[in-house]
């Protein structure tokens, strides 16, 4: 029962069990003094507590008769004392009401564990990160018909845990175990679901009642949450649109450049949410659909930070609820000291290892923008991003974890981190196939929990850290002799994901699938797909690529840090190293059996994964030699090991067939490597078996260039595009007109450039072309077509950084990039002049009247209208 007393009345502490406070108690108060009371009333304990902040009526008098003493400097932000006072009663006195809150879970934990209230207790404890928590998903595996990616209104049908109160309260009860205090809801356009506009009443994407309960159930979470010490943050992208409000005012649902209304309805949306839900945090994320810098400095600084300010005006609010600033797709050197001059309760964020985890020693470029970012004055949050290398299966290495978050403390100067879970697109489900969902809460609990103390504190003694592990897994497991190699098994078997993408990879980001593999040919020559060179110079460490250490190794000129020969004996080593382990602890495990089961095939997939790449990477370097040699014992070489690659494959299909329902919880066609994760906006290659048909084909083309070079042939490790068919197409602009590619062909309407020479896959199509100079200015229109059939549209983009040429997206920072294939269909596609090299890709469009409109400014190149038929 909660005692509110006077200052006089606190004598009476010591006359019966009760907890004393001075006046009201607040509610995370409330909650602590809550879960002290249950523990004491688990183990049948009496008490005589003090519960307050250092600043309280009841503590001062503590203080002031030398009953109780506090050193200077002992209680930071959040922090806590816990002291047994001379008349054997205890306080608890935090920095804060989160101090009180986390002081009351400290001493409810240890008089769990000791089945009574401990004795003679002194202890001082704070965090070391100012913003600790994880982030859930309001977005699905797949894209809504009608809609583009980001677009999920809250409602019932495709959000049911967020209108099921036992949820919540289940998950909340964790995070406070965790000492998180933050929870961040992401998605790309939430206000439409969540408020009402006066002036635009036609944008609500709900129906009424949806609405009510959007309304009931938001105001619920956030009360609920703070009641336990937690910040939530809804998090949304730019620009992003209300369908409706889009259609009503004909207009994309996602802008690439500002528009008066949008701006006027973005800005009266912000407003509203502050007014609504004034305890609530934002973050933006100015970038996707919005990429030019100068324009989203201008939509931070003139749109949404005045429209958090209007919020704060007609909520009454005085003080400036706190923004974070997300880095992703902008130049935050350009916008933060901007938004800085009109707004400082900012916060910004940054990916620690992009959309992976591969690391706990970033650099390069990453790493400076995280300085830079950490030197604004401002905390700064570090993001563990999407984990694409590491899904589907259980990471529970604690070791390496504690190892990044010193990394982003030390090496970043991060304040904060913001965790995913370990499948961002399904929450809250597992990717387990069970009869009944797994929920991730329960099956990555030692996820959550091991980002959490590490975000508390990841100064902690190596000898007593592991205790602290062994003691939990026991709680699981049954036994010591079981957690012991659990915990083994769960530190090596994390290694190997992380080693296997930074060396290997396409792509730190969404659209590479680890554990799905990669073709022989993404290994070999991985410009053609696009490389994203961050992965080995900002998210991993010095090393070298496999062609990098295949030219150095033909030269015999040394090696620099990390090589793909040391990742493949080190990831062979840690997996196997990991079966072992589980195979010692499978006799000794006595409690959950069944989960045990999961993580023990966990560990057999991992290995299966390590060595196929570990094979097919011994592949590549026999093919990168034979370039040089040209030794067909070389080839000879490469061949048994692709086979050797492709048994451990159909290892891990047999392994996940009847465990896992997908590897991937992103089932679109952003996912690109090793192949596209959708087709016709259906899901497409998301489970290891779909992909056996492709990788067996790869090691059938091989035997056959391999017999081919055994006759005097030539390598190619992989087959050349068919010629593409023309398609009809009807041209409706008038500032446009069609050619025929080909040498002598001029490719702009105002330019005197020609083709000197054609790849012969594009010789039978009709490109379109248009001004150069009207395109170079920002002032290209686009061009409207109108086809009978389903076409791909080549755009030609010449290789070139300089302003006026346009860029290809990067799916690592523009997820909206829509049908433009991320990849090069044809490299060096076209010579023109005195022009850098021209790549070609293809734009895909459905059947009907279309206008070819690409993302950014600059100038391109139409080469053809092709048929979308293979």
């Amino acid at each position: 029962m909660l005692f509110a007393r006077s200052l006089r009345s606190w004598l009476f502490l010591f006359l019966a069990p009760a907890f004393l406070y001075a006046g009201d108690a607040s509610p995370r108060i409330q909650y602590g003094e809550t879960r002290l009371t249950e523990a004491l009333n688990a183990v049948g304990a009496k008490a005589n507590i003090v519960l307050g902040r250092a600043d309280s009526l009841a503590v001062k008098a503590l203080l002031d008769s030398g009953a109780l003493k506090i050193g200077e400097g002992e209680l930071r932000r959040e922090g806590f004392l816990i002291v047994t006072l001379s008349n054997s009663s205890v306080a608890v006195v935090g920095a804060d009401d989160s101090g009180v809150l986390y002081g009351c879970l400290e001493l409810a934990k240890r008089i769990n564990e000791a089945k009574a209230l401990p004795e003679n207790l002194r202890f001082v404890d704070a965090p070391v990160l100012k913003l600790r928590g994880p982030c859930i998903g309001m977005q699905k595996t797949y894209i809504l018909p009608g809609r583009h990616v980001y677009e999920y209104p809250y409602t019932k049908d495709l959000f049911p845990f967020f209108y099921d109160k036992a949820f919540w309260k289940e998950y909340l009860d964790f995070l406070a175990e965790q000492r998180m205090n933050t929870l961040y809801l992401w998605n790309g356009h939430p206000f439409a679901s969540l408020v009402k506009l006066a002036d635009y009443p036609y944008a609500l994407e709900v129906s009424e009642e949806q609405f009510k309960q959007n309304v009931e159930m938001f105001r619920y979470i956030a009360q609920e949450a703070d009641r336990r010490g937690i910040w939530v943050v809804q998090m949304f992208y730019n620009i992003i649109l209300s369908k409706p409000f889009a259609e009503k005012n004909g207009l994309p649902t996602q802008l690439n450049k500002t528009e008066p209304i949008a701006a006027d309805y973005t800005r009266k949306s912000v407003a509203e949410f502050v007014r609504q839900y004034p305890n609530v945090g934002l973050m933006v994320c100015l970038g996707e659909a919005l990429q030019d810098v100068p324009m989203q400095n201008e939509w931070l600084s003139k749109v949404i930070l005045p429209g958090v300010k209007d919020g704060m005006a007609a909520a009454g609010l005085t003080e400036e609820p706190p923004v974070v600033v997300r880095t992703h797709a902008t130049d935050p050197k350009v916008v933060m000291p901007e938004a800085l001059k009109i707004y400082h309760n900012l916060y910004t964020e940054a990916k620690f290892n992009g959309e992976s985890l591969t690391t706990w020693e970033p650099r390069g470029v990453w790493q400076q923008t995280h300085l830079a970012m950490s030197r604004l004055g401002t905390t700064h949050i570090a993001n563990v991003h999407i984990l694409a290398n590491l899904e589907p299966f259980r990471y529970g290495a604690q070791r390496f974890i504690q190892k990044s978050v010193v990394a982003m403390r030390d090496r970043l100067g991060a304040g904060g981190i913001h965790l995913y879970p370990l499948a961002y697109w399904s929450w809250p489900d597992a990717p387990d196939k069970t009869e009944v969902p797994l929920s991730q809460l329960e099956r990555d609990w030692i996820w959550f929990e091991a980002w959490a103390r590490y975000a508390w504190n990841p100064d902690i003694d190596p000898d007593t850290d592991r205790a602290y592990w062994l003691g939990r897994l026991t709680e699981h497991y049954g036994t010591p002799e079981a957690a012991a190699k659990i915990l083994d098994a769960y530190n090596d078997s994390g290694e190997c994901a992380p080693r296997l993408l930074r060396r290997f990879g396409i792509t730190e980001g969404n659209r590479q699938t680890l554990s799905l593999g990669m073709t022989l040919d993404q290994l070999v020559a991985p410009e053609k797909y696009r490389p994203y060179a961050e992965l080995w110079l900002s998210q991993a460490p010095l090393g070298e690529r496999l062609k990098e250490y295949a030219d150095k190794e033909w030269a015999k000129q040394p090696h620099e840090g990390e090589t793909p020969v040391s990742i493949i004996r080190e990831v062979r080593d840690y997996a196997q190293r990991a079966v072992a382990a589980v195979e010692k602890a499978a006799p000794h495990v006595s409690k959950n059996s069944v989960e045990f089961a999961r993580l023990r095939n966990d560990m057999y997939c991992i290995q299966a994964l390590s060595e196929n790449y570990a094979a097919k990477a011994e592949a590549a370097l026999a093919v990168l030699r034979y370039q040089h040699s040209h030794d067909i014992e070389d080839m000879e070489l490469a061949r048994r090991s692709l086979a050797s690659s492709l048994d451990f494959y159909r290892k891990l299909v047999d392994l996940t067939k009847e465990t896992y329902r997908f590897a991937n919880t992103m089932q679109t066609s952003q996912r690109r490597i090793p192949v596209p994760g959708g087709k016709d906006g259906q899901p497409a290659n998301y489970h290891w078996s779909q992909l056996v048909p492709i990788y067996e084909k790869e090691l059938v083309d091989f035997d056959q260039q391999l017999a081919d070079l055994k006759q005097g042939g030539q390598i190619t490790t992989h087959p050349a595009i068919q010629p593409l068919q023309a398609a009809g197409f009807k041209l409706f602009s008038t500032h446009a007109e069609i050619y025929r590619p080909g040498p002598g062909a001029k490719v702009f309407t105002d330019r005197p450039w020609e083709i000197q020479s054609l790849a012969p896959e594009l010789a039978a199509l009709t490109g379109i072309r248009f001004s150069d100079a009207e395109a170079k200015a920002g002032r290209y229109k686009p061009v409207e077509f109108e086809a009978t059939e389903s076409v791909r549209v080549i755009i030609g983009f010449v290789q070139s950084k300089e302003k006026g040429w346009r860029q290809p997206p990067e799916l690592e920072t523009d997820a909206t990039a829509g049908n433009l294939t991320n990849e090069p269909l044809l490299l060096n596609a076209a010579t023109v002049d005195t022009l850098p090299s021209i790549n070609a890709y293809a734009l895909k469009f459905s059947p009907g009247r279309h206008k070819i409109e690409l993302r950014g400014d600059g100038s391109f190149i139409i080469l053809g209208v092709a048929s979308a038929k293979p």
